[in-house]
């Protein structure tokens, strides 16, 4: 079983010092000993991600699926996800079991970015949109009161948003505990 040491972490030169976590300068520990001491001690679940998704603990090929894990599981979040993306997932699965070419890789991450940006341009014209008919509203109250209501459903989206990532950040954390027993 693959171990981890506070030299290695200080190695890779992380956002955090190993100091800052309480780790001890002798310590080594297997990845998941790791993960589970040290996955609520981080400024962020990021942060274990961002240490064991490498080459010195995952290979090309394993790094490759856990993101294509991570892409569908925020794909879930969506209630009906562009059919682009979902494409570029399967790909990249495929090409990470040695199935799909380099070409087939890039052709299926261009669509899924022309599916993102698609999705941002309609977003975007629906709150223009929005905004304009807002705008047109001609009482003061009631421009107060929508802004009011839109700042409360602002901050309850960038909450349950927030929510949503703090979750999602957990189950990869623990995709990767499960990926080194």
């Amino acid at each position: 079983m693959t171990t981890i040491t506070y030299q290695q972490i200080r190695d890779l030169s992380p956002c955090y010092s190993p100091d800052s976590i309480g780790m001890p300068k002798d310590y080594k520990a297997t990845l998941v000993d790791f993960i589970k001491e040290y996955r609520d001690k981080v400024n962020n679940k990021e942060d274990i991600i961002w240490v064991l998704c490498r080459e010195e603990f995952m290979s090309e090929r394993d790094q490759r699926l856990f993101a294509v894990w991570c892409a569908r599981e925020a794909l879930k979040l969506i209630g009906s996800p562009n059919e682009r993306s979902v494409n570029a997932c399967n790909v990249a699965e495929k090409f990470a079991n040695g199935q799909a070419t380099r070409e087939e890789l890039a052709a299926a991450r261009d669509a899924a970015r022309d599916a993102a940006r698609d999705a941002a341009w309609a977003a975007a014209w629906a709150a223009a949109r929005d905004a304009a008919r807002d705008a047109a509203r001609d009482a003061a109250w009631a421009a107060a009161w929508d802004a009011a209501r839109a700042a409360a459903w602002a901050s309850a989206r960038d909450a349950a948003r927030a929510a949503a990532w703090a979750s999602a950040r957990d189950a990869q954390v623990e995709q990767l505990t499960q990926y080194f027993r």
